[in-house]
């Protein structure tokens, strides 16, 4: 038996870690030192379209990527940039802006409702082509 749902293991993680609103992410993209990371799966992508200039991390991958020691890491997440993670409703990016912080990488915050509060404040997308 589980002792503790999605809904509390996010709200513990909002609890450490940094959130920014739709319309403060949308102006910070705009800033050469900050980095977006879309944690979708690439089949939402395709679906719902990507925000331009957005990393994309499948969530699957993340810390594998952000850890210098893994075979797969990725050298932007070696930057100074400061790393905005979103999903598509903001739950398994607040889980996952938790994890990486706890590994060490800072600055980092996730976007309170994911693509879906991107969208709808505005923000610009893009259609994702199949590779």
């Amino acid at each position: 038996m589980i002792t503790k749902g999605v809904k509390q293991l996010c709200a513990e993680a909002e609890a450490e870690i940094e959130t920014v609103t739709a319309e403060e992410a949308i102006k910070l993209a705009e800033e050469d030192a900050v980095q977006l990371v879309d944690i979708r799966d690439i089949r939402e992508l395709w679906r719902e379209g990507a925000v331009p200039g957005a990393l994309h991390a499948p969530r699957g991958l993340l810390e594998f990527w952000v850890d210098p020691e893994s075979s797969y890491h990725r050298e932007i997440f070696a930057s100074d940039k400061r790393f905005i993670f979103f999903c598509a409703g903001g739950l398994r990016s607040a889980l996952a802006t938790q994890s990486v912080q706890r590994m060490g990488l800072n600055p980092v915050a996730h976007i309170e409702g994911g693509f879906e509060a991107w969208k709808e404040a505005g923000g610009s997308t893009v259609v994702k082509e199949k590779k």
